[in-house]
């Protein structure tokens, strides 16, 4: 019987490369994190928006209908005071803090200096009840019944009116705060060859006012002008008396804490329409066309709700 020798296995070769599996798994999750990472941090434009408009409602008022600004070369923000009862109910001492926002010893000082001058300088208009000063720690309303101001369904300042606008000017001249002049009106409707609706109306009023602040010397760069329209009474509508008391001008005065503020608002607004310009412009470039990263940008200040 014959034995055969059994044949002896070829000894494998030991894979040297075995640790370039691993090394690729750990690779891609690695990308994959990145990934993940990037898309959480890049800039999302709706969340942007959704930011902006949160802090728009913060400091405009969520009424029905939206404010016409006239404001150009002027850009001030709007101020909303609807949110803060103490004000409308006039308890104002007390109010210092804003969303946030307190005024400096300064602010205080400048707003109590101005407040006080005006009063004493319209204490007639106040005691016959045509002008009324409401003052906080963060800005000073003074608000004109139009009666005295202009003629029904008109926008042309009175003659009668062009020394009470010029005593306050000459007051504001003085110091450095934004002023915001906003007008009001009744809901009797308007459709004139000058005015379709009460919102060029009081938009108008609101803009001659500012107009004659400026050349009475105070600066334009602190100016601007806001039509509300029948939007934001302060009576009833249905008496003659609630309509008189809705066509009104108010004079804003802003602490500088405020105007701070929304500068930051307006610059992130004007951040995210830069933003959306550079996109537009790149995704309608022609094909085959290199498309070239943007730029940086950079926004300046620009100047209440």
């Amino acid at each position: 019987m014959v034995v055969m020798a059994r044949k002896k296995k070829p000894e494998e070769h030991v894979n040297h490369e075995r640790w370039l599996v691993s090394y690729a798994d750990f690779i891609t999750l690695l990308f994959a994190f990145f990934v993940v990472m990037y898309s959480i941090s890049s800039v999302n434009e709706g969340k942007y928006r959704v930011l902006s408009d949160s802090i728009s409602s913060a400091f405009n008022p969520s009424a029905a209908g939206l404010p016409i600004k006239l404001n150009n070369p002027l850009k001030p923000p709007i101020v909303s005071r609807s949110a803060i009862p103490s004000l409308e109910s006039g308890n104002t001492q007390n109010l210092s803090v804003y969303g946030g926002v307190e005024a400096s010893r300064e602010d205080k000082i400048n707003l109590r200096k101005i407040a006080s001058r005006i009063s004493k300088d319209l204490s007639p208009l106040i005691d016959n009840k045509m002008v009324k000063v409401k003052k906080n720690d963060l800005w000073i309303e003074i608000e004109i019944k139009s009666s005295i101001l202009f003629s029904s369904g008109s926008a042309v300042l009175q003659a009668k009116a062009r020394p009470v606008l010029r005593d306050i000017a000459k007051v504001l001249s003085d110091f450095s705060n934004s002023i915001q002049v906003e007008g009001f009106t009744d809901n009797v409707p308007i459709n004139t060859e000058y005015f379709k609706s009460n919102w060029e109306l009081s938009a108008s009023r609101a803009a001659n006012v500012v107009h004659l602040f400026s050349r009475s010397g105070v600066k334009p760069s602190r100016l601007s002008a806001v039509g509300y329209g029948e939007f934001k009474p302060v009576a009833n509508n249905l008496t003659v008396k609630g309509r008189q008391a809705n066509r009104r001008v108010k004079i804003i005065v802003l602490s500088d804490a405020i105007a701070r503020r929304t500068n930051r608002s307006e610059q992130l607004e004007q951040t995210i329409a830069a933003k959306r310009k550079i996109k537009n412009s790149q995704s309608t470039a022609p094909e085959n066309t290199p498309i070239r990263g943007p730029a940086p940008i950079h926004i300046l200040p620009s100047v209440r709700q």
